[in-house]
């Protein structure tokens, strides 16, 4: 029986099912080939001379690691030139990247975190690239990168595609194009990803939680209550004992929730009220929502539903909590209170 690839999944979902355009699915496999050849860099580590500091800051103040600005290229250049985009906007960069001249544009925008977790990078901790695929609206005003930031301001509900890559002893791509949540491995001698896991589900219910405890001086009263009920174990209110996994790589935390369930938490806190939160609502809140979502979880921001929220600006911050669904209702829940 042949191998399910990525390019054989996403042929069935443009032929069979209709679910895709061609364009899409060349997308997704540029995307793909990307990750790939990141995946090769970061496997080099030390001997390729990628480790460290870049000397650069990205538009969100934060120290740039080599790793940062050469997958941010690495993504660039393999998606600006085959037609199917009309721009690209990315975590490292402050404007839009439009696609040049030369080349023919497509009707479809994409989004992407290159590197999440990089200050794990050096340590040997897994580490990802997450990314979203919007329709480009019609009239859209791509003129310079300053006026198509607009086309980028939709809710995530808009979303057509999206996944990560894990980058980590094997590496994987998680997708979805709205057709439920897929898992491949890439296998290092093919040099392709093979569907590994189809219609990835979330358990409802779930006795793990991630968060960074050495917030919790900062956090809203809702998270503290449920924080503290899951810590008094089987004898507290929630009656069972949870553990707590904390990676700092949201792509490592989310996809060990996919793999077998749990809450995932970056809540609203005095340390970022000024910022509006955390994460990022177009390259990491809204994608992880949409496959998170697609796989049977919830993804709120404490008060509302991720995917519904009206982007205003494109690099908004927003509270993130995700995962099994009746442990984010609860929190969520609290929050209503």
């Amino acid at each position: 029986m042949l191998e399910r690839t990525l390019a054989r999944y996403l042929t069935e979902e443009q032929r069979d099912k209709g679910v895709i355009t061609a364009d899409l699915k060349f997308l997704i496999e540029v995307v793909s080939r990307a990750c790939h050849a990141i995946s090769i860099a970061i496997g080099k580590g030390g001997l390729g001379g990628v480790l460290g500091e870049a000397g650069s800051d990205n538009v969100q103040g934060e120290a740039q690691k080599k790793l940062d600005v050469l997958s941010n290229e690495i993504l660039l250049e393999a998606n600006e030139w085959g037609g199917h985009l009309a721009a690209m906007a990315s975590e490292e960069m402050d404007l839009p990247h439009l696609v040049p001249h030369r080349y023919p544009q497509g009707e479809y925008l994409l989004l992407f975190d290159p590197l999440d977790g990089s200050s794990n990078i050096d340590v040997n901790v897994s580490i990802g690239t997450i990314f979203s695929v919007l329709r480009c609206p019609e009239g859209a005003d791509l003129s310079s990168p300053e006026a198509s930031e607009n086309a980028f301001l939709q809710p995530g509900t808009a979303q057509v595609a999206a996944g990560y890559a894990v980058y980590g002893p094997t590496t994987l791509l998680v997708l979805t194009v709205g057709d439920g949540v897929v898992a491949f491995t890439l296998d290092r001698e093919q040099g392709h990803f093979v569907l590994t896991q189809e219609n990835v589900r979330i358990p409802a219910d779930t006795k793990e939680f991630a968060i960074n405890m050495a917030n919790q001086r900062f956090w809203e009263a809702p998270v503290r209550r449920y924080v503290g009920e899951m810590q008094a174990g089987r004898e507290g209110p929630l009656a069972k004992d949870y553990n707590m996994r904390w990676v700092a790589s949201m792509v490592a935390d989310v996809h060990r929730i996919m793999t077998r369930g749990g809450i995932f938490m970056y809540p609203m806190d005095d340390k970022v009220r000024d910022k509006g939160g955390k994460l990022r609502l177009m390259y990491e809140a809204n994608p992880m929502a949409f496959l998170v979502e697609q796989a049977g979880g919830a993804a709120t921001d404490g008060r509302r539903r991720i995917l519904d929220i009206i982007p205003d600006r494109l690099h908004q911050r927003v509270p993130v909590i995700l995962g099994s669904r009746n442990e984010v209702d609860r929190v969520t829940r609290y929050h209503a209170a």
